[in-house]
């Protein structure tokens, strides 16, 4: 028979290799390199997983995606467990993975830095951002499970330090597929109660870190920096942060240390009254015994005893100032009078009739009265008028020499 009629066909071929590897090599796990990652809107994720000698295509679908708790990036090292799988129209193969874990570290905690890192450069965790819890507040919320531990220790402490605080619980689940949709929902149902909550607590009792994952996922970070209302972080546990923790406006180790926190001490409060009353008592104690002795001084005062004595002090003042006041006038008149007198000897100085009293006379024309200053003024029979010191006398002018 001619071997050339048992041919098979390029579909029969691949079906055959794609039923052989596909039955031989499924459940692997392959360590790698990740490289030439794509991610199409159909959510499936291609890469490359490749070592120093060899490299094979890797398939992501995207319900296997949709459970990855870290982002993959290029150069980075991963373990892959899935089937090996032929696509027939490449006539190539490639690893079906359905999961992926980081080498070295864990793929919680990759997934914990990696969005550490992201929302930190968005200013979620500044402390900026932080507000203080009210001293007393009226009416409380808590996020959490209805039935766990965290809401029965919260409601015990509550109800020891101040039972007068209303506490409404919103009921999340706080572990496991679908918590931190729930928790978001709370919180967001919390935001619009009215009338408006002054404190919300968001938080569950102690786990291990898969536990407390839901706490650590972006959408209830980001409900708890969005919140209105003040945040206490209380997820019970003590070493490990979590993302909530930091996006808070504080935290609490443990759901029972959230309650002292937020609902003031009754106890505490008394003390603090009775204390401040013991200050008040004695501050007015004290102010009593002061203004009795003020009174007492003002009493034995010599204007209480004798009221005369205040009018005797205010007329022997009136008295003192009279006399400083008719000693200042008597030395301005006397400054004012010998002003005048040398003012008067400066005029008499510059007087004409100190002029004539040293022996000079002034001669006057009769007729037109002007002071003669010049022979050539006068003429012979011209009547002068000749000013004395003491009088006066007319001439009639004879001859007159230049």
């Amino acid at each position: 028979m001619d071997a050339r009629g048992d041919s098979l066909t390029v579909s029969e071929l691949t079906l055959l290799i794609k039923g052989t590897l596909e039955s031989q090599f499924h459940g692997l796990w392959v360590s790698g390199e990740i490289s030439e990652i794509s991610r199409p809107h159909s959510g499936h994720i291609y890469f490359t997983l490749k070592d120093a000698q060899a490299q094979i295509r890797g398939v992501i679908w995207r319900s296997a995606a949709a459970r990855i708790r870290f982002a993959l990036e290029e150069g980075q090292e991963v373990l892959c467990q899935g089937d090996l799988d032929v696509y027939p129209p490449r006539g190539s193969y490639q690893l079906n993975v359905r999961q992926i874990e980081p080498r070295g570290a864990g793929a919680l905690q990759i997934a914990f830095q990696q969005l550490l890192k992201r929302l930190t450069a968005e200013g979620l965790f500044e402390p900026s951002r932080k507000r203080p819890l009210p001293r007393f507040p009226q009416r409380v919320g808590f996020v959490t499970s209805p039935t766990g531990a965290a809401i029965r220790d919260f409601l015990e402490v509550a109800a020891r330090r101040y039972p007068g605080v209303a506490i409404s619980v919103f009921p999340a689940r706080v572990q496991g597929e679908g918590a931190a949709a729930e928790i978001v929902r709370g919180i967001e149902l919390a935001n619009r109660v009215r009338p408006t909550l002054d404190v919300l607590v968001v938080g569950r009792g102690g786990g291990s870190i898969e536990d407390l994952w839901c706490f650590n996922e972006e959408p209830v970070v980001r409900a708890i920096a969005a919140s209105r209302v003040p945040v206490v972080s209380a997820v019970g546990h003590e070493i490990d942060v979590t993302l909530a923790d930091l996006a808070a406006d504080v935290r609490a180790l443990t759901p029972s240390e959230a309650a002292e926190r937020v609902i003031p001490s009754a106890e505490e409060l008394t003390a603090r009254l009775r204390q401040f009353e013991r200050r008040m008592v004695a501050s007015l104690r004290g102010r009593a015994a002061a203004a009795r002795r003020y009174l007492e001084q003002i009493a034995k005062s010599r204007v209480l005893r004798d009221p005369r004595v205040l009018l005797y002090d205010r007329a022997r003042r009136l008295d003192e100032l009279e006399a400083r006041a008719t000693r200042a006038i008597e030395r301005k008149v006397e400054s004012t009078r010998q002003e005048l007198v040398a003012a008067a000897a400066r005029l008499e100085a510059l007087s004409p009739l100190g002029v004539l009293a040293r022996g000079y006379s002034v001669t006057l024309d009769e007729r037109t009265g002007a002071v003669v200053r010049d022979a050539s003024e006068l003429s012979a029979g011209d009547l002068v008028r000749t000013r004395l010191a003491q009088g006066s006398f007319t001439s009639r002018v004879e001859t007159r020499s230049e």
